[in-house]
């Protein structure tokens, strides 16, 4: 940790150096940026698969932002006090395309993460999801519930992957006293999403402000909770600075659930858009419903989201305007 100097009246604080891997994606660059506005030297490693130079172009001009174009695969050496591990393709769309390469990130990024915490001693935070989860048999999902994973369809390279992490992380914790920290998220948007990715929201957003049909997947009434990414980063926040002896696993989410369909018919309505819904055959291991308990992070955080869907739609709708231009 480096000391600075704020000025003569003030005197000096401390300046933590913190490593965000996957910096450059979704919800990366939001935490990046919010790190930054902290105080903190914040490096940013991304491959840039899916995460976009444009999501941290503001950034760059921070003499307290670096940006390192690096993958998590392969080993990593810089000095680093705290780690929020983000780094794997979140989207169907993009974990499908090399599902290998998908696993291998879960997996092998964690381990050379893991190890190089235990070296520098750091606190390291996974980004792990509410697909560890499956098709869930309970409703609504808590902590203490297993899952129902298919350990050998389309969808397991980022499920498994993402469970196997979470093993080594606990492993790392037990065998070597490491100060860790999981957090299960579950469906988030806003601002810097891709417009390509594939995930409900921002397919039905770029569809309808293009006029064209919105495609449902299913009948429709398979059911999702959806988090605002800035009451997102800010249970990271919370979690990271946490006592080290709660690590999680605790689910971070919005508990309001929606219809698909109910979502596709307000992003319609917000955008004045003469799309009109189509439906197609659901995808294989498609969860039927999704819906975190946050008692844990309520008790433990003092956390609870606080912004409502139709409120995080009229910020992330511009954006999309924006991106589409």
């Amino acid at each position: 940790m480096a000391l600075v100097q704020q000025d003569e009246w003030d005197g000096y604080f401390i300046m933590k150096k913190v490593l965000v891997t996957g910096g450059a994606g979704f919800l990366g660059s939001h935490l990046c940026k919010r790190l930054l506005d902290d105080g903190n030297n914040v490096v940013c490693v991304d491959n840039f698969f899916s995460g976009k130079e444009y999501n941290i172009l503001k950034l760059l001009d921070n003499r307290n932002f670096q940006l390192i174009r690096h993958d998590v695969i392969s080993p990593l050496q810089l000095e680093t006090d705290e780690i929020y591990n983000l780094a794997c393709p979140a989207s169907p769309v993009h974990y499908q395309y090399d599902p290998l390469k998908t696993i291998k990130t879960s997996v092998f990024g964690a381990i050379n993460l893991l190890d190089l915490a235990k070296q520098k001693k750091a606190k390291i935070l996974q980004a792990s999801t509410s697909e560890v989860y499956g098709d869930p048999d309970i409703h609504p999902q808590h902590e203490n519930y297993w899952g129902h994973v298919n350990p050998i369809g389309i969808r397991a390279c980022y499920d498994e992957g993402k469970r196997c992490a979470e093993t080594l992380f606990f492993d790392y914790h037990r065998q070597y006293k490491l100060r860790i920290k999981v957090a299960r998220i579950f469906n988030t948007y806003g601002p810097n999403m891709s417009a390509d990715d594939g995930r409900v929201v921002s397919n039905f957003i770029v569809q309808a402000l293009q006029n064209e049909p919105i495609t449902i997947y299913g009948n429709g009434n398979q059911t999702r909770s959806f988090c605002y990414v800035d009451d997102l980063i800010e249970v990271f926040i919370r979690l990271m600075g946490a006592s080290d002896d709660f690590i999680g696993p605790v689910n971070i989410g919005n508990p309001a659930e929606f219809t698909i369909k109910a979502l596709a018919e307000t992003v319609v309505e917000m955008t004045g858009s003469r799309s009109e819904l189509i439906f197609k055959p659901l995808p294989e291991d498609d969860p039927k419903q999704r819906q975190p308990d946050i008692t844990l992070a309520k008790e433990k955080l003092g956390w609870q989201p606080i912004i409502k869907l139709e409120e995080g739609l009229k910020m992330t709708i511009p954006y999309f305007e924006n991106l589409l231009r």
